[in-house]
């Protein structure tokens, strides 16, 4: 018999673990936690990440409120960015459910779910999700799909930059195609032909990125039956791509800093030293800039990374690359569905150009999916593509007033403001932006209360109180 796919079930409520893990268990193999620390905690030790999972938004310190369920949606996709995740929660207001699909859920369901509707919507996400990594419909990233000047910049700097042997930096939005780009930069190489290995440096315990990279001895730890190479070692002279450089611990930047100014870099429990060959791509969706300044990135690795800099644009600065990305991605998930593909009526289509996605790629692709399975071979209206729109998560677009440093820049922003409304209230106007600053803060930082308050400079009871306040009106 085959083994069973599986799924990691997060949730605080032992009896929902519990008749999840009985009334699913004969189809998945079931993992279960009951927080966010606990989960990633135990994801990070895991050889194999989970296919699946289930998540509850409510999770503790903060079982009221959904931020620690968008934090680890965040950190789940992160850790892996194939795992389906499927949200299953009774903060199932339509809000919560279009921000954990833009942070990269696959659907939202709302508590109480049968079981053997959740069986069929896992067994679906797990069928896309094999599609993906056979790589069989070119769902995951062979291409860059798009003619707008932002993206042809990147292609272009991506041919330039293909063949050298130094490193190279990618920067850019959490799921807007940092890996896709890495990928071509090798692909493109003369060393396309030699081996690729990657390493997501927030997927995995601070203690054992060391000997992934560099390798062990025999006996350098518990654990350590043998010799074994690492990444570096193996990827010769390959390319070793190392996404979510921004997480790698501040000890062991030095170590890889040695290995990019002269290749040299030795196994934990040796003192042999080892050469290596590999050209190093490193990628994150932090500023490393704010990062040296708070001392959390060394800045002589940052200059050493960044060599080349490769910044990937946000979907939003793509134009019509939208509609394309929508008909390739559309004639791709049907095909997978064996169903006809959806069509949008011009309304919709004018909706879908003006989104936003603050998700980026993964979130457009998330939405096809969805109204591929929804709506198949239907021309679909506004009122059916609103839903999936996470519209409160979008950008300001109108001209109104905000921080700047010309005064007389915002005062004429203020002036065209007000001459703009016919009834502006100051208050509202001051409560939005504290809104909007204090849920800026909280996505940057993946719903890490205290970091956000330290981001937004000030204590972390004075930010409780504030979100607190927020969530009464």
């Amino acid at each position: 018999m085959a083994d069973k796919p599986s799924l990691l079930i997060v949730d605080d409520d032992p009896l929902i673990t519990d008749t999840l893990a009985y009334a699913l268990g004969k189809d998945f193999d079931i993992m279960v936690s009951d927080s966010r620390v606990n989960a990633v905690d135990m994801v990070r030790r895991m050889h194999t990440p989970p296919q699946l999972a289930l998540v509850d938004l409510g999770l503790p310190p903060l079982p009221h409120r959904p931020d620690e369920g968008f934090q680890l949606v965040a950190e789940l996709v992160a850790h892996s960015p194939a795992i389906k995740i499927l949200v299953l929660s009774g903060q199932n207001d339509a809000a919560n459910a279009r921000h954990a699909r833009t942070l990269g859920a696959t659907d939202f369901v709302a508590k109480p779910c049968n079981a053997e509707t959740l069986k069929k919507l896992l067994l679906h996400a797990l069928q896309i999700r094999a599609a993906e990594t056979s790589g069989g419909a070119e769902a995951e990233g062979e291409l860059l799909i798009g003619a707008s000047p932002v993206l042809e910049k990147l292609k272009s700097q991506i041919s330039q930059y293909a063949d050298s042997p130094f490193p190279a930096l990618i920067e850019g939005e959490s799921g807007s195609g940092k890996e896709v780009v890495a990928s071509c930069l090798h692909r493109l190489s003369c060393r396309k032909d030699k081996p690729w290995f990657a390493l997501n440096c927030a997927a995995i315990a601070p203690t054992l990125v060391e000997p992934t990279l560099f390798g062990y001895s025999k006996g350098a730890f518990t654990g350590a039956t043998a010799n074994k190479s690492g990444y570096f070692e193996d990827a010769q002279e390959g390319t070793l791509f190392l996404d979510e450089i921004g997480e790698l611990p501040l000890e062991l930047q030095a170590k890889l800093l040695r290995v990019l100014e002269n290749g040299e870099f030795q196994r934990v429990g040796e003192t042999q030293q080892r050469i290596s060959q590999a050209r190093v791509i490193a990628a994150t969706n932090r500023d490393l800039r704010r990062e040296i300044k708070a001392g959390r990135f060394r800045a002589d690795l940052y200059h050493r990374l960044s060599v080349f800099s490769i910044s990937v644009p946000p979907l939003r600065e793509m134009g019509e690359d939208k509609a394309l990305l929508l008909q390739h991605f559309s004639r791709v998930y049907a095909e997978l569905a064996e169903l006809a593909p959806f069509t949008l009526d011009a309304n919709a289509a004018a909706l879908w150009r003006d989104y936003q996605f603050p998700g980026n790629v993964r979130e457009l692709k998330n939405i096809v999916i969805r109204l591929t399975t929804k709506y198949p071979g239907q021309k679909l209206s506004p009122l059916e593509l609103e839903p999936e729109l996470d519209q409160d998560a979008q950008p300001q677009a109108s001209a109104e007033p905000g921080p700047s440093d010309d005064p007389q820049a915002l005062i004429e922003q203020a002036q065209r403001h007000l001459q703009r409304e016919r009834q502006f209230s100051l208050d509202d106007m001051l409560k939005a932006w504290e809104q909007g600053y204090i849920e800026a803060a909280m996505r940057l930082t993946h719903g890490n209360v205290s970091q956000a308050a330290k981001m937004l400079g000030i204590n972390r009871t004075t930010l409780y109180s504030r979100m607190e306040h927020q969530d009464k009106k």
